[in-house]
């Protein structure tokens, strides 16, 4: 690509620059024993539910097929950093924008970048490529701007900005923000969120109207000298692995499309498989041939291989494993080399049958230092490799 464009004062290949892997989502056909899992079991936090049926003219055709709603779950304050949903009801309701294939259970890959005009100027950008929108604007809830696409084996991707920040009173956006949600691309420039709310309290809105989590038991672990409801605290999501057709076609979308760096490339039984990078983390993603998936005796079902969740220190870790084996789930064991710059990790199935992938630290990767200037203080600078601390939720 040698194509330049300005992104915040860094000449890149395209006109945006992911700056992590934000949050992912599944589309569960057992959504009650799901719910249990994550939220039960692994602790994750539910920030927001909503009811499908209050969205469709005709609610009547979600008769029968279960748990009509959408879990929007957290591990920090990020208003979400999982989600879930029952499978038989987005197969109904997300037909008029995408399409999830048949072995598509991912319902979402979000990479945040760190500006609105990255968001919108991607979305021409991808067109301009050949690449399918699904749709664009701002999510409620959660607060996101977004714009949707696929990739080469039709999982749904998302570039967004401005996730909603919950704080200590662990309440999300009451309703009355609901307002601000767009169903097209936004123009440029955007009031900032604290001059939403600031209009939104002289309205007389009652901030403390939003959802707040419920805690699942009283604390009686000790976890790093604080009382929790388990042994453990889910610190980071990610990374995602996934299964695809083919490699290479996959390998091309998120490293020239989305811009991610190849930390690695393995080869196990004579498959390869590509590990990549967002930031400075291993790897973010990891791709690994559809062929791998029934050698290694995984459910036929899902293209998704591991949903990683990191834990914040060895002792978690293990305590950990042994909780949630106490708790009656089996643990998977897979081989080692397939997971380059994780060293310790164990894995387990979900009620659905997708792998979870628990782990206490990851390898990191230095980029190159930036190159000096002197006194001069050019309009533009190249500065690819050099990304940093990702900064959360909006500018302001």
């Amino acid at each position: 690509m040698t194509e330049r464009f300005d992104v915040g004062g860094y000449r890149l290949a395209r006109p945006f620059r992911v700056a992590r892997l934000g949050h992912v989502g599944l589309n569960c056909t057992l959504i009650d024993e799901s719910l249990r899992f994550y939220r039960d079991l692994l602790g994750l936090r539910v920030s927001d539910r909503i009811e499908f049926r209050d969205r469709l003219e005709n609610p009547e055709i979600l008769d029968g097929l279960g748990d009509s709603g959408g879990y929007f779950m957290r591990h920090g304050t990020d208003h979400h950093s999982f989600v879930l949903f029952n499978r038989s009801v987005m197969d109904v309701v997300a037909h008029t924008n995408r399409d999830f294939r048949p072995e598509v259970t991912v319902n979402q890959i979000s990479w945040q970048v760190n500006s609105l005009r990255e968001v919108v100027d991607s979305e021409s950008w991808l067109r301009e490529r050949g690449h399918q929108i699904q749709r664009a604007g701002r999510d409620m809830p959660g607060s996101n701007w977004h714009t949707y696409f696929y990739d080469t084996d039709g999982h749904t991707n998302e570039l967004y900005y401005g996730m909603e920040q919950v704080g200590w009173s662990g309440l999300s956006k009451s309703l009355d923000f609901y307002r601000h949600m767009l169903t097209h691309t936004a123009k440029l420039p955007q009031v900032s969120e604290t001059e939403e709310v600031s209009q939104t309290i002289a309205d007389g809105v009652d901030l403390t109207a939003g959802q707040r989590h419920v805690p699942t038991g009283p604390g009686r672990f000790d976890v790093g000298g604080v009382l929790l409801p388990r042994p453990f605290k889910i610190s980071r999501i990610g990374p995602l692995r996934l299964f695809v057709e083919d490699i290479d076609a996959a390998r091309s979308f998120y490293r020239d499309t989305l811009g991610l760096r190849i930390t690695e490339e393995v080869e196990y039984e004579g498959l390869r498989c590509v590990l990549l990078r967002a930031n400075t983390e291993h790897h973010a993603i990891g791709l690994y041939p559809i062929e791998l998936r029934e050698r290694l005796r995984l459910s036929p079902h899902s293209t998704t291989f591991t949903i990683g969740l990191q834990v914040s220190g060895y002792r978690q870790l293990r305590d950990a494993r042994t909780y949630l084996l106490e708790h009656g789930l089996t643990e998977v064991k897979l081989p080692p080399e397939l997971f380059p710059g994780i060293p310790r990790a164990f894995r387990l199935r979900d009620p659905d049958g997708h792998l979870v992938e628990l782990y206490d630290r990851m390898r990191q990767v230095l980029p190159p230092a930036p190159e000096a200037f002197g006194d001069e203080w050019p309009e533009t600078v190249t500065d690819e490799g050099s990304f940093g601390e990702p900064f959360l939720g909006p500018i302001e």
